[in-house]
């Protein structure tokens, strides 16, 4: 069963990765309806999770290459930051932040992180 799923994602972690960035692109540029979380500053964590999720996605994809991880790093962290300029730009119901940035930066950093530890076991 662990040999059918792993070639199951082998074959669509790109296109798994594809939609997890156009996901975020949505998710950020869209409206969404306001919640009744009240915890301050909670949607740093939402946006650590999802850089995270992104940049693990695309690490995977191109695990067999490794010498591009750093490219790919680079390109989110870039990802994440024109995110929050064309938040800015082109929609007035949403505010790029440079707090965002960081965050969406610091779960970059982590999943490269994660990323180096498990693949050195392996």
């Amino acid at each position: 069963m662990l040999k059918l799923i792993r070639t199951l994602l082998k074959d669509s972690i790109f296109i798994i990765a594809l939609a997890i960035t156009f996901s975020i692109v949505c998710l950020s540029l869209l409206k969404i309806p306001e919640t009744k979380i009240t915890i301050t500053n909670i949607d740093k964590v939402f946006h650590s999770i999802a850089y995270f999720t992104l940049t693990i996605s695309w690490l995977i994809a191109y695990f067999k290459k490794p010498q591009k991880k750093y490219i790919i790093v680079i390109c989110c962290i870039i990802f994440g930051i024109v995110i929050e300029l064309l938040q800015n730009t082109l929609t007035d119901y949403r505010t790029g932040e440079y707090l965002d940035v960081i965050a969406n930066s610091s779960g970059v950093l982590l999943a490269l992180l994660i990323f180096n530890l498990v693949s050195k076991k392996k």
